[in-house]
């Protein structure tokens, strides 16, 4: 065989290689519209649990993940371009705002999708965003950007783009089509869960709206009940129209856990420091730093913090446990 030909079928063989990469990288690469329809049902079921905008979370989807191609999607799972802050979870680094930024990372684009709703609902920053109307995708996408969420100044007008070109707004009309037939509710936002906080404790156990036979008790203004037999966090969370996550991290709870008769449950996320009267207590036999933070009404991580001790530490009888910063710290 003559060199010419050898050479004739090198550069054929690079050619029709060439045409498999890139033939494979493009069955890889993902639509827009295919996006929407892989992830649409996910946005759906958060609209019902967090009572965020199907639209709005889909065109945050794609814009950030730049329709789950780019590569902290494809590498880390990660569609919402969530970084670090405060997370101990999987991370990778990539270069945005600054050189080398820490992202999360996650097992699954489910994953992704479940902290990104907890991330909106959980932050104070973003609670604004939850008197809008569930419609309104306008509001939450003007919304998002003055809270901060990006940094992009066209931020509001891009999401905004997204939904009107694709009719992401559809989306929210079948949310609410479904929630209706199955008779729930959208989750309360946080002016309806201020209300609580407003009224008497007389009022309390008679006109809130989502009692039904219960007391409701105060301490340190915060509002808790006495549990009964039959009673779980989840079932709580469904009466008062909280969310599980929610009813839980009012009770300093990771996950849900059995509760015993008589046990105190705050149905309102429990103070920082107790009532200024209320400096320390003595701790008895048997006294856990947990069941000191129920008893007053503060949050555990504060309460630790002002007595530099750590949730699982157990404190001595004759203890002076703090329930308020010193000022001679």
């Amino acid at each position: 065989m003559s060199l010419k030909y050898y050479t004739f079928h090198f550069w054929g063989f690079l050619l029709v290689l060439c045409m498999n990469l890139s033939a494979g990288y493009a069955q890889k690469s993902m639509s827009r519209q295919d996006y929407i329809e892989k992830y649409k049902e996910i946005a759906i079921r958060q609209m019902h649990s967090h009572g965020i905008p199907a639209s709005i979370t889909i065109a945050q989807g794609c814009l950030e993940s730049g329709d789950g191609n780019s590569k902290l999607a494809t590498k880390g799972n990660n569609h919402f371009g969530i970084k670090c802050h405060d997370w101990k979870g999987a991370s990778m680094r990539l270069d945005d705002d600054k050189k080398d930024e820490c992202f999360r990372k996650y097992r699954s684009v489910e994953d992704s999708y479940n902290d990104h709703a907890d991330f909106l609902r959980y932050r104070d920053r973003y609670a604004p965003l939850f008197e809008l109307e569930i419609t309104d995708y306008e509001g939450w996408a003007h919304g998002l950007k003055k809270a901060g969420y990006a940094t992009n100044p066209q931020y509001a007008q891009l999401l905004i783009k997204i939904i009107e070109d694709y009719k992401l707004y559809e989306l929210d009309q079948q949310g609410l089509s479904r929630n209706k037939r199955k008779r729930n509710y959208l989750p309360p936002t946080p002016s309806e869960l201020e209300q609580l906080r407003e009224l008497t404790p007389m009022e309390r156990s008679t006109l809130y709206k989502y009692s039904q036979g219960r007391t409701l008790y105060v301490t340190n203004g915060v509002a808790y009940i006495i549990a009964e037999a039959s009673d779980t966090y989840a079932s709580l969370a469904k009466e008062y129209h909280l969310f599980t996550r929610e009813i839980l991290r009012f009770n300093d709870l990771k996950k849900e856990e059995p509760i015993a008769p008589g046990t105190i449950v705050y149905i309102e996320r429990k103070k920082k420091k107790a009532q200024r009267h209320l400096k320390l207590h003595i701790a008895e036999t048997g006294d856990t730093y947990y069941q000191i933070a129920q008893r007053y009404a503060v949050r555990l991580e504060k309460l630790c913090e002002y007595n530099h001790v750590r949730p699982e530490d157990t404190p001595h009888e004759g203890d002076r446990i703090f329930l308020r910063r010193m000022k001679n710290e």
